[in-house]
């Protein structure tokens, strides 16, 4: 078998065998297929596709190059969720105790943010002394004790993904369709969870510009995980606004401490409602509406915010944070941007909202970027609201008094104003699963 021969035969877009997969995925791992001939396959598929079977094998032959998460000495179904990214999303940090409070099981493995999609892990360090990095014994431990962990994710797992990454980043092939879902699934499928909720985020600060792109993307992902024997369904959400209200790593965590206490923004809210729902409607607890019934009391009733402060403690985390807020350590400066005249926000360019967290310090341009968990962006007029001549727009801070005189600048380049009221865009915009698309 050559590396020569599997290239031309995916260039003439004919159907790879399981077989040829496997040898190409080995052999790139080991070394013995070279980065030039791999480029070469990756721009193959970027022209030509894949089929649900060649990407299915070729997704568990990732998933199988690293580590394989065993869940099985946590008992019941574990359940997990995963973003394609965003601006504002803070999901994990709700979704996660209240399924834990209804029952559920949440063994999450997150990473840290990147350019200006914001990472779980970043805004959980932001707690003075949470770990990410506890043993897989505590971990296992806390899940059947709580109901939930959030940790860090391995190096190890979906090896081959790691280098195929960082190949198509400079190849690129970045925005292959199939090359995104084999890469996401590879390592949800070696994260150990039983069943998978996809949150598919689409608009200007999401990596999915078109829903049709995004639909083709979660049909590819649901695809790919029901065919590794794992029940998966996607929500397509909408990404051309950011995800409530604040962006930064301690004023998003301070913005989910307050939607386990019932004070979160309507858009955020009904996300964390609606995927903690399906998850535990994927974990046998219940139909839909009688999860959804459940999500809230847990919100309601306090015990969602009890797992989330349970989960800090077992962590290292100090709890006392969770039950006041303004023990989070404050931003040196602070900056509003004020409405010059009566108006329409007409549009928001959610990637440059996000970019302005970054240039606050609230994100990364590089991996060894350090962060400011202090900085970000609160929004207090959003697309489609009226703003009125003295009003504040946004609040911008941060530890640098430099950096928020640019970031004031960079953001007004991202907003589009008028005369004219523009109808509310839906939070949740389709459901998708093995039987299909669902818009809601």
């Amino acid at each position: 078998m050559r590396m020569y021969d599997i290239i031309d035969k995916k260039k003439k877009g004919k159907e790879l065998s399981d077989e040829e997969i496997r040898y190409m995925i080995n052999g790139y791992v080991d070394g013995s297929i070279p980065d030039y001939q791999m480029s070469a396959f990756l721009m193959a598929v970027y022209y030509m596709g894949m089929s649900d079977n060649e990407l299915l094998e070729m997704t568990i032959a990732m998933e199988k190059s690293g580590d394989i998460v065993d869940l099985s000495a946590i008992s019941g179904i574990k359940v997990d969720k995963h973003s394609t990214g965003g601006v504002g999303d803070k999901t994990t940090l709700v979704v996660g105790p209240v399924v834990a409070a209804c029952g559920g099981k949440v063994a999450k493995m997150s990473g840290r943010g990147l350019g200006f999609t914001g990472g779980t892990i970043d805004k959980l360090e932001s707690i003075p002394g949470y770990r990410i990095d506890i043993s897989e014994r505590e971990f296992y431990d806390n899940v059947n004790n709580i109901g939930v962990s959030i940790i860090g994710q391995s190096a190890e797992i979906a090896t081959a993904d790691k280098k195929l990454y960082a190949l198509r980043d400079v190849t690129a092939t970045v925005d292959s369709i199939p090359l995104i879902a084999s890469s996401i699934m590879s390592k949800k499928l070696a994260s150990g969870s039983d069943k998978i909720v996809l949150d598919v985020t689409v608009g200007s600060g999401a990596f999915m510009k078109s829903v049709e792109d995004a639909i083709s993307l979660a049909s590819k992902m649901v695809t790919i995980g029901e065919g590794a024997g794992k029940e998966t369904v996607a929500y397509i959400t909408n990404m051309d606004i950011p995800l409530g209200v604040s962006v930064g790593n301690n004023l998003e965590v301070i913005e989910a401490i307050e939607t386990l206490n019932g004070n979160g923004p309507d858009d955020f809210n009904e996300i964390c409602i609606q995927f903690s729902a399906e998850m535990l409607c994927l974990a046998g607890k219940g139909k839909i509406e009688e999860c959804k019934i459940m999500a809230k009391e847990a919100i309601n009733n306090g015990s969602a915010l009890k797992k989330f402060s349970d989960m800090v403690q077992a962590q290292g985390g100090n709890k006392d944070y969770i039950y006041d807020i303004d023990m989070f350590d404050k931003a040196l400066y602070s900056e509003k941007w004020i409405a010059e005249k009566d108006c329409y926000i007409e549009h928001m360019d959610t990637e440059i909202c996000g970019k302005t967290s970054v240039i606050l310090g609230a994100g990364r341009e590089i991996k060894e970027s350090d962060v400011d968990y202090t900085a970000g962006i609160k929004f207090y007029k959003k697309t489609g609201d009226f703003i009125k001549k003295g009003d504040v727009i946004a609040e911008l801070f941060s530890s640098d008094k430099d950096k928020i005189k640019q970031a004031i600048s960079f953001l007004k380049n991202g907003y589009r104003f008028g005369d004219k009221q523009v109808e509310k865009q839906k939070t949740i915009i389709a459901f998708v699963s093995s039987s299909g698309v669902v818009f809601l």
